[in-house]
């Protein structure tokens, strides 16, 4: 039995709450369970500079935790003068997940940044991140589409969601909080697409390697919790 009584293949509760800032151009708070992550999208009218003339825009994401996000205080990374390589690491999956389904081009020569502040953390602060971002993405495109900013059809091509998922115990489980992450045997993250198309994976045995076996087990259990992200996704905008 997992600690939080839940059936293996079963996620916590996920809200996605939409318009919760008021001067981003599309904002959404996510929960998945106790962590709870504020993604906030802002259209800038310019885009990197390595991308000046062709054509193409850019979805990037900033990511960052505030300091009582966790049990313990964390010091501000700001403070610190860089941001760690856990925070570089994230915002760049978060980046890289959204532009998987985005036209770049429909955008036009402009850059769309998604903030993701992590208020809360209780496990799965990546996944949701991305979960969240793809709403306020969306709403952000909604928003350049209503003054007629965007070049065609619309760039938003596929739903995106994460999801983690790890061998606990010795067994495979989906959408782990902080106490089973922080005692699992493997640790994996799952980026996929509306259509099932892999964006990512993050596998990490800490320990013992696991098995080709024990892989697909958790790629199962990811499909099946994306698709019920995806369907969130879907009535949140909707």
């Amino acid at each position: 039995m997992r600690p939080s009584k839940r059936a293996a293949d079963e996620m916590r509760k996920v809200t996605l709450e939409r318009g919760v800032v008021r001067y981003a151009e599309g904002s959404c708070m996510v929960s998945f369970g106790e962590t709870r992550v504020l993604c906030a999208a802002t259209v800038e009218e310019k885009g990197p500079p390595w991308l000046r003339g062709t054509g193409k825009g850019w979805v990037t994401a900033e990511y960052a935790m505030l300091p009582r996000a966790t049990h313990e205080r964390n010091r501000r990374e700001v403070t610190a003068g860089k941001p760690s390589g856990r925070t570089q690491e994230i915002q760049r999956l978060v980046g890289r997940s959204l532009r998987a389904v985005v036209d770049l081009t429909a955008i036009g020569e402009r850059q769309i940044v998604v903030d993701c502040d992590v208020l809360q953390a209780d496990g799965g602060t990546r996944t949701a991140s991305i979960t969240g971002a793809w709403v306020a993405l969306h709403d952000a495109l909604k928003w350049m589409e209503g003054r007629a900013m965007l070049k065609g059809s619309n760039p938003l091509r596929d739903h995106v969601a994460a999801i983690s998922c790890g061998i606990v115990a010795g067994n495979p489980v989906l959408d782990l909080d902080y106490i089973e992450d922080s005692g699992a045997q493997t640790d994996a993250n799952f980026v996929i697409t509306g259509g099932g198309g892999l964006v990512e994976v993050q596998g990490t045995a800490e320990g013992a390697p696991f098995s080709e076996e024990e892989l697909l087990a958790l790629l199962k259990l990811a499909k099946g919790g994306v698709s019920r992200l995806v369907a969130l996704q879907k009535a949140a905008v909707a």
